[in-house]
């Protein structure tokens, strides 16, 4: 049953939880990042976020793609569970991978796609969705969670420092 569905791939942050109470810890400098990553747990669900994870899972293979780094795995899967996503496997950013979220998430889809289609990306991240049309996925961008004109730090984060 499964083998037959294609993939829908969805970010994390600001996709699927709110990551507007820990933002702060990187709007400073130094930014903090491990206060920023540590909170991750506490986020609050968008609830625009759980209604398309839960609505792309009755067709879809579920893929969490997130620019989260490894270390906060056990974190990020228990959030997921808690706050009542459906189940899929999770990728994450290897603890010392800083390059630009889109580069490294471009990389993952490709690998995916190898192994069953990719029939949407999720993401709020205005060059991963630029990069992933460019490329021939079907996109949808995530206007639900943070503005990218009024919350620039964590855009820039993803793209300049390979953080999240």
């Amino acid at each position: 049953m499964d083998d037959d569905r294609p993939y829908a791939v969805l970010d994390i942050d600001a996709t699927l939880s709110d990551t507007s109470k820990r933002i702060h810890f990187i709007e400073r400098k130094p930014k903090d990042w491990d206060s920023f990553f540590a909170r991750a747990k506490d986020d609050a669900v968008l609830a625009e976020g759980l209604a398309v994870a839960t609505t792309l899972a009755a067709e879809h293979v579920i893929v969490y793609l997130t620019g989260r780094p490894e270390r906060i795995r056990r974190d990020t899967e228990k959030w997921l569970k808690d706050n009542g996503f459906p189940d899929g496997e999770v990728y994450m950013r290897g603890d010392t991978d800083r390059r630009p979220s889109m580069l490294m998430k471009l990389g993952r889809l490709k690998r995916l796609a190898e192994q069953r289609p990719v029939a949407v990306l999720v993401d709020d991240d205005v060059k991963v969705i630029a990069a992933a049309q460019k490329a021939g996925y079907t996109v949808l961008r995530a206007d639900w969670g943070l503005d990218p004109e009024s919350q620039p730090t964590l855009f820039d984060a993803q793209e300049s420092e390979g953080r999240t």
